[in-house]
């Protein structure tokens, strides 16, 4: 029998170290994103920089597909609430764009500058204003802190109204963290300043989901275990709670291109988040 206890909860959460190269992430996505930003603008697909607040990152970009669109799918980015924006990861949209679907990326304000509680609500926001200018279905996806936010959507204190939480057809978790806890033992929390009790009240595990929640919570098979434990356990939570919920383990994926899948139509991670 073998017993396990984490002693050093700074490498329990940290990526960039762990994986090889694992720096250059945030350029390569931007390498990415560039050339699809200037194809959908020039052909008349994208909205870019759209307000949902007041504050200087309270933006998102709606990119559009040919034709009127089945639905919404709004992809919110991770950097454990602390870095990156959604500019970065406007590629994503490619394969959901595909099969119909419009697709929005949102950026907020980061911490020390907010309290996750504040992110949380501003992400509320951005998907209401979003809502507003698609109609159809709705369906959430986002990475690490970004799973984070997308579940905080479909729990029953989401700060979203009812009409929009009732268009939420499902919703995917990449990598999320779901419990915040842990994150209270970490250095990172000088920037995040979490005390124990927002880490409780906005931790997903430790609240109920709205009636009907459908969840997929997708993470890489090569990740820190950290996150492989996060995953399974909010699945797990909520299936106790009455949610339709599922985890994926996707082989040879690490914790960056473990989201890449949603650039390609199809891809079992696209095909998961539009078709279930």
């Amino acid at each position: 029998m073998i017993f396990h206890r984490i002693t050093d909860w700074d490498d329990a959460y940290a990526n960039a170290p762990n994986i090889p190269r694992g720096e250059e992430w945030p350029q390569r996505w931007a390498d990415l994103s560039g050339p699809f930003r200037t194809k959908m603008e020039e052909a008349g697909r994208a909205k870019l920089a759209l307000s949902y607040g007041e504050r200087p990152r309270n933006l998102f970009d709606l990119f559009l597909p040919e034709g009127a669109p089945k639905g919404l799918v709004i992809f919110i980015h991770g950097g454990f609430w602390m870095k990156l924006d959604g500019t970065i990861f406007s590629h994503l949209a490619e394969g959901p764009m595909a099969h119909g679907f419009a697709v929005a990326v949102p950026s907020y304000t980061l911490c020390p500058d907010i309290r996750i509680s504040g992110i949380v609500k501003e992400i509320g926001a951005a998907v209401e204003a979003a809502a507003a200018l698609v109609e159809g279905p709705i369906y959430l996806t986002g990475h690490s802190a970004g799973g984070h936010l997308a579940t905080r959507m479909i729990c029953t204190n989401s700060p979203l109204g009812e009409e929009t939480r009732a268009r939420i057809a499902d919703v995917v978790s990449i990598s999320g963290v779901h419990d915040l806890r842990p994150l209270l033992n970490t250095k990172m929390n000088a920037s995040l300043h979490l005390d124990a009790a927002e880490a409780r009240a906005e931790s997903p595990v430790l609240l109920e989901p709205v009636s009907g929640a459908k969840l997929c919570c997708w993470v890489g098979a090569g990740e820190r275990s950290e996150f492989i434990r996060q995953n399974a356990l909010l699945a797990n939570v909520w299936t106790g709670l009455g949610a339709t919920a599922m985890t994926v383990e996707e082989p040879d994926r690490h914790h960056f291109n473990v989201v890449d899948g949603l650039a390609d139509p199809e891809h079992a991670l696209t095909r998961t988040l539009l078709m279930g």
